[in-house]
Order: C-alpha cells, then sequence, then structure tokens
C-alpha cells in the first residue's frame, strides 16, 4: 500500500512539472463596462479622481448601514429606517452626479476659450506641445492643473501621443476629445487648416454653451420646483417621527405599505421628471 502511495505522488510531481511546461495564451482583459466608464468620468469631473465606484459603493452601503442603526433607534419603526437607509445610499451617487455635472456646465463655457488660445498660439507659430504647455500657466484657472501636469509628463518622456491620452483621462470631458483628437490628427498628417479648425469648433462650441444657458435659465425654476416637491413629504414625515404617537402607525403592515409606495412613487416621479427635463448630454464617442 505505501508503495502504490508513493507511486502515485511521484507521478502527480512529474505530471504537475509537465503540465507547468505548457504554452499558456495569455487572457486577454475585460474592457470596464459603459456603466463604470461612466462613473470613472463623473468622478474625475466631480474631483475624485482618487476614489474607485468600488470604494463609493462601500461608502454608500456604510453610510446606509449608520442611517439605517440611528434611525431604528430613534423610532423603532423598521420600515421607516429602511426608507431613510436607501435614501442615504442613494446620496453619495447623487452628489457625484451633481458636482459632476456643474462641472461640465463650467467647463463649457470656458472651452471656446481655450480653443481660442491654441488658435492664437498655432497662429504664432508655437509647437502643438508648447501650444498646450502654455494653457498650463495662461489658460482658465480651473483647467490650469490638467494642462500643467501635461506639460510636466511631456517634459519628462517626450512622447506626445502618450502625453495626450494621459490629459484625455485626466480631464474625461467630450470637448476635450473632440479638442485634443484635432491636434492629434493635425500633429500626425499636418496641415495649415488647423487654425481655422480651431476658431470654427470655438464659433460652434460659444453657441453650443450660449444655447444651453438660455435653455437651462428658463427651466430651472420647473427643475427645483419639482425637487421640493418630491422632498417636501418626507420633510414632513421626519417632523413626524419627532412624535412617537404620530409615527406608531408605520409600524403596521398597512403604514409600512404606505412608506413603501411613497418611496417607489418617489423615486419613479423623480427620475421621470429628470427624463424629461433634462437636456442630452454630450458622449465620449473620442475615449
Amino acid at each position: 500500500m505505501t508503495g502504490v502511495l508513493l507511486g502515485l505522488g511521484l507521478g502527480s510531481g512529474l505530471f504537475c512539472l509537465w503540465w507547468s511546461t505548457w504554452p499558456r495564451s495569455p487572457r486577454a482583459p475585460r474592457p470596464p463596462s459603459a456603466r463604470r466608464l461612466a462613473m470613472l468620468d463623473d468622478l474625475r469631473q466631480a474631483g475624485l479622481e482618487g476614489l474607485s465606484p468600488a470604494r463609493l459603493l462601500a461608502g454608500s452601503v456604510a453610510l446606509g448601514a449608520v442611517v439605517l442603526l440611528l434611525v431604528l433607534g430613534a423610532t423603532s419603526v423598521t420600515a421607516l429606517a429602511v426608507c431613510f437607509a436607501a435614501m442615504a445610499v442613494c446620496a453619495p451617487l447623487l452628489i457625484v452626479r451633481s458636482r459632476a455635472r456643474r462641472r461640465r456646465a463650467l467647463l463649457r463655457d470656458l472651452w471656446p476659450d481655450v480653443v481660442d488660445n491654441l488658435a492664437s498660439a498655432v497662429r504664432a507659430g508655437l509647437s502643438l506641445p508648447e501650444a498646450l504647455s502654455q494653457l498650463g500657466s495662461r489658460g482658465p484657472e480651473s483647467l490650469r492643473p490638467s494642462f500643467a501636469a501635461f506639460a510636466e509628463d511631456h517634459r519628462a518622456t517626450g512622447r506626445f501621443q502618450d502625453c495626450l491620452d494621459a490629459l484625455k483621462d485626466r480631464l474625461a470631458d467630450p470637448v476635450a476629445d473632440r479638442v485634443i483628437e484635432s491636434l492629434r490628427i493635425a500633429r500626425e498628417v499636418g496641415g495649415s487648416d488647423l487654425g481655422r479648425l480651431l476658431r470654427t469648433l470655438s464659433a460652434f462650441l460659444r453657441q453650443d454653451a450660449r444655447t444651453r444657458s438660455e435653455l437651462e435659465s428658463r427651466q430651472g425654476w420647473t427643475v427645483n420646483a419639482a425637487r421640493l416637491a418630491v422632498a417636501a413629504p418626507w420633510i414632513v414625515l421626519t417632523l413626524l417621527a419627532t412624535r412617537p404617537e404620530s409615527i406608531a402607525a408605520y409600524d403596521r403592515p398597512a403604514g409600512a405599505a404606505v412608506l413603501v409606495v411613497g418611496a417607489v412613487t418617489t423615486v419613479v416621479a423623480y427620475q421621470l421628471m429628470l427624463r424629461i427635463a433634462r437636456l442630452p448630454d454630450e458622449q465620449r464617442v473620442l475615449r
């Protein structure tokens, strides 16, 4: 019996050694999903480059758990605690998207000036790396850190194409993608129409920003009124939670059903309002 076991062990070891010499085809990395790419863009545009989607999700769940315990300890109503915990879970994502949306609106007004600056630099005879690098000190204040980082990368490596890719990832903006790809093609192909192209692009961006600003200012009061209408019932419910005799009604099955129906109606109505009122955002097709 001992000889059989030794033979099996020796054979298994030899087979493992032989198996380790087999050529293995490397696994191609799975491309990130569109949802993950959109979340990464929102985090960059919100100024949270060091935060990953997984950490954001973990923080949201932790916040929801804390709110669940606090509301449950204060009211002893499970359905109410679950509703407020669900709101707390969604709050960080909504805050990130709101900050990203505000930054996109800010950059939308700044990009025409950036393109005009690039056109002037090209007309003055600067090379494309120099035209982009000087935006780190002469460009709009909000975009200077990104272009200053491009200048440092180009001084350190000298690889213009790789530095452009890093700048695109750093800005995470569809207008930046178009400008950078225009500069990349001009660098590779050459030609004398880059200045005219940049001036045309600047006029288009300025007209688009003006139109969007007018539409957003007209519909802003409607959106704010809708948000107030969505938040009002939950503010009243929070005030009722300070009175034990009033909140006890939601500890019954009928009260829990009212809370669930109200929460679902609130989410559906809010998302429908946003979908109807929001202007279409330009997608990053030149990522």
